[in-house]
């Protein structure tokens, strides 16, 4: 008894030529999975997957086994198999036409091959994803059969044939314009012209009109030699078609609509240059009647690209030499000054000798940024706005399919960098695929994006394989830097030698990457384009993990640099293993002399630093560089980002089993927490980072909690328990010999000593605090203790020191209570419009900065004040407020 298996076509099981029923659908679709890997295992997910694609069932393992029991009873026992992670299906040589089909392929037997076609595969069955990893080859496999076929009979002379067989493919697949060439040609050579026109018109309306896109070079090329045989020559005309629905770039049409001899179209790869010299050179065509002309340059030859240009023009014989040539060239046009369109140029070599005299005008794309040519129109292009964008997406998949899945249309132009190749090649991928939703091609841009867009890898392929090493190497630690800009000095750092400028400007100049402008400090500071900062490091494969940690030391010690000269540093925690790479020390001094205005440039790229550190698993890197940030962090109150690096750091040191680093992280999160009154939440970060310290044994960092656990304890209104943190802390500054400790602890002391009353005490402590930052020229401890001497002595000219220190050292937060405090004694003293004024400025920093303590106590002077002044309704409206805001602090 022999029993064959169909596939190609509907599904069919014939026992000795008669057919044999397998019922239900379930059935069907697990024997086709089966039969499309036939001899192999296909795991139990995999089969559940296409029995029940949206939603499987609870018990869908159970279902399973009961479907293939019902294919053992119905096929017999001896085909199935299962080894416990799935099933597979074991069938005879001969018996399964898909096996056969391909054996006879291989053999060149493409004829008997097709003839085993009866439709498409597994055409009566709703089919699954799961499947097209198989039969997507399949199908290229028979296309190739027929391929062949069809040049066998063109061959043997049977044009009529291959007529017949390229119509009966292109009904299948009729966006394939490779087919239509071949149609087009065979009807020429067929004697067929005015047919063959017709089938190129066709074919021509059916790509514009349903895709958007005009035919491709190699079937307009079957085209033009067709013409060649039947039109006599005329001027030349060869622009390429423009395409209709060409998107955006209004700026610099503009400046292509006036007059110029030569314009120079670059940009990234994708960004539509080709596109818009063709989109400029049609709306110029009238203006020049001799003819256009249009050159691929590549990396062809000027001697070549001449000679091509001559023919064009008439020329039989070209002169020998590139100079004669470029020479004939000029006196042709000087008698007809044409248009030219030269596509993707090399360099400035390669264009000059294709310059024509005075007279016409030339429009040349390149990727680098060719500057070279005297009086040449430069525009660069950049990707497109998110709008346009929509619009060109829209106008290739359909404008009420985008509309109706907007959100997954705009991360899909998102992930295509805006540039009108990758959303054109999108879009086309859609316009072919009308059932898919939006959210199908979003998520396979996703997890494959270079797979989907195969347009755009080819033009990135191309950018990125003409790159020296050195260069390909920073583009991908550059990548791996994430989206901040970053200073140029980052390329010395990845590459590992100072003054790599030669690299850096071959990036920019073969628009790789982006000069985004000067920082604060006078850096240039450069960006790698998105689509291209992926392609980069997909192609690295990772080989930019030991210059990334080269970035990162220099991140480290450049902001240790900069910190260290920070009016504050107190509670500092280094990485002491962490790696340094030094930047040289005049480029140091010159970008860290105001470490504020350096701070302030880099905010961004240090805190991405940070994350891409802790992404990479570099725990100390990580925290190392995290820390080393707080003083800045605390001193402009960037609480946002303080405790968006510390996350980051926290859970790549844990992951790391880096427990130092762990307290680092924990302490310097509890002093955010305690700045957003988070008190429970701060303690218990000030707790475990004390704990682990203490197990360390590193004294000095156990105080630093210490300390922290004093001001939870204080703004909670536990005084004596305060107090003893803070005694404990200043007795382990002073066993360390950490001075700045010291001065810190015994302001804090006295600022416990002045809440509690005991005046004395108080004076006592700060009075001491005051010697020491005198003595350290710690100018912000020095406002610290100033403003507390200020609440000691009620004495204006304290509170007005401390807020001229803290307004010199631009720290926003403490110059806030500073104004505050010093509102108070205006008020008591009857100068209610400076304490008014003062208090709303306060109160101002304090909701910018989200101290809701600061706020409530501010909403609450200012109702005082208002009541004062005999302003009852305005009064009851802040104290009403203030009373609100108390309600949501932590008691």
């Amino acid at each position: 008894m022999t029993t064959t298996f169909s596939v190609l076509g509907p599904l069919e099981v014939r026992s000795d030529g008669r057919p044999v029923r397998i019922s239900g659908r379930k059935p069907r679709l697990l024997l086709a999975t089966l039969l499309l890997d036939a001899g192999r295992v296909v795991g139990a997910d995999r089969l559940v997957e296409v029995l029940w694609p949206h939603r499987p069932p609870r018990s869908a393992q159970a279902n399973l086994r009961t479907y293939v029991s019902s294919l053992r009873s119905e096929l017999g026992s001896a085909w199935l198999r299962g080894d416990g992670s799935g099933y597979a299906i074991d069938v005879a040589a001969g018996t399964l036409d898909l096996l056969v089909f391909e054996e006879l392929v291989a053999l060149g037997e493409h004829a008997e091959a097709l003839a085993l076609w009866r439709g498409a595969p597994l055409s009566d069955l709703p089919g699954s994803p799961v499947w097209d990893r198989r039969l997507e080859p399949l199908h290229e496999l028979r296309l190739r059969a027929a391929e062949a076929l069809i040049e066998r009979r063109i061959e043997r002379g049977d044009h009529d044939g291959a007529i017949a067989e390229l119509r009966g493919l292109l009904a299948e697949h009729p966006y394939r314009e490779d087919l239509w060439g071949r149609l087009v040609l065979t009807l020429h050579r067929n004697g067929r012209k005015a047919e063959a026109l017709r089938a190129y018109a066709a074919v021509r309306d059916q790509l514009v009109d349903e895709l958007g896109v005009e035919p491709g070079a190699e079937l307009r090329g079957a085209y033009e030699l067709i013409l060649a045989d039947t039109v006599a020559p005329v001027a030349p005309r060869q622009l390429p078609p423009d395409l209709p629905d060409f998107t955006g770039r209004a700026a610099a049409l503009a400046e292509l609509g006036r007059p110029f001899s030569v314009a120079v179209i670059s940009g990234p790869p994708g960004a539509g240059k080709s596109a818009l010299a063709v989109r400029a050179a049609h709306a110029l065509r009238e203006s020049y009647p001799a003819g256009q002309l249009y050159l691929e340059l590549g990396d062809r030859d000027p001697a070549e690209l001449l000679a091509e240009v001559l023919r064009a023009l008439g020329v039989e014989s070209a002169p020998p030499t590139v100079p004669e040539r470029s020479a004939l060239l000029r006196s042709l046009l000087a008698e007809r000054p044409m248009l030219m369109l030269l596509d993707d140029a090399r360099d400035a070599g390669q264009v000059r000798p294709l310059l024509p005299g005075n007279g016409g005008a030339v429009i040349v794309t390149s990727g680098r940024r060719i500057t070279e040519l005297p009086g040449a129109v430069l525009i660069q292009l950049a990707e497109l706005t998110p709008q346009e964008a929509l619009t060109l997406l829209g106008g290739i998949a359909g404008e009420e399919r985008v509309a109706r899945e907007r959100e997954a249309a705009l991360a899909i132009v998102a992930a295509c960098g805006r540039l009108p190749l990758a959303v054109r090649n999108a879009g086309t991928r859609l316009a072919g695929r009308p059932g898919w939703s939006l959210a199908v091609l979003r998520q396979r841009l996703d997890d494959d994006w270079l797979g989907e867009l195969k347009q755009v890898r080819a033009s990135l392929d191309h950018g990125y394989a003409g790159l020296p090493g050195e260069a390909a190497h920073a583009l991908g630690t550059l990548g791996l830097l994430g989206t901040p800009a970053q200073p140029g000095w980052v390329i010395d750092a990845a590459l590992g030698r100072h003054g790599a400028h030669d690299v850096t400007d071959l990036l920019v100049d073969v628009n790789l990457l982006d000069l985004v402008g000067t920082d604060p400090v006078g850096q240039p500071r450069y960006r790698v384009p998105g689509l291209i900062a992926r392609h980069a490091l997909e192609r690295g494969q990772g080989a930019g993990l030991e210059a990334v940690s080269r970035v990162l030391a220099a991140w480290t010690a450049t902001t240790e640099h900069a910190m260290a000269r920070l009016p504050t540093t107190v509670f500092s925690l280094t990485a002491a293993r962490a790696p340094r790479w030094r930047l040289p020390g005049a480029t140091l001094e010159r970008l860290t002399a105001d470490p504020v205005v350096w701070f302030e440039a880099e905010h961004e790229a240090l805190a991405g630093a940070v994350e891409v550190a802790a992404g990479l698993g570099l725990a100390e890197p990580a925290w190392g560089l995290a820390a080393a940030m707080v003083p800045y962090l605390d001193l402009h109150c960037h609480l946002g980002t303080w405790r968006r690096t510390h996350t980051a750091a926290l859970a790549a040191a844990r992951a790391a089993g880096d427990t130092y680093g762990e307290a680092a992280m924990l302490r310097g999160l509890a002093q955010v927490s305690l700045y957003q009154d988070r008190y429970e939440e701060s303690e218990e970060g000030f707790t475990r980072s004390r704990q682990i310290f203490h197990a360390l044994g590193d004294k000095r960092a156990e105080a630093t909690s210490i300390c922290g656990l004093g001001a939870v304890s204080q703004f909670r209104g536990r005084y004596a328990r305060s107090l003893a943190h803070l005694r404990q802390a200043l007795a382990i500054f002073q066993a360390t010999g950490d001075r700045h400790g010291e001065a810190f602890a015994r302001q804090a002391i006295g600022r416990i000593f002045l809440k509690s009353g005991d005046l004395a005490q108080a004076s006592e402590s700060l009075g001491q605090a005051m010697r020491l930052a005198q003595e350290l020229g710690d100018a912000h401890r020095e406002g610290c203790v100033c403003l507390q001497m200020g609440h000691l002595h009620q004495a204006m000219s304290f509170h007005r020191h401390a807020l001229d220190i803290f307004e010199s050292l631009g720290d926003r937060h403490c110059g806030a209570y500073a104004l505050q405090s010093l509102a108070g004694l205006q008020a008591a003293r009857g100068d209610l419009a400076r304490a008014s004024t003062g208090l709303e400025r306060s109160l101002e920093i304090f909701q910018e900065l989200g101290d809701r303590s600061g706020e409530a106590s501010t909403t609450q002077l200012l109702g005082e004040l208002h009541r004062s002044a005999g302003r009852t309704g305005l009064a009851l409206d802040y104290l009403r407020h203030a009373t609100a805001l108390r309600r949501n602090l932590p008691a």
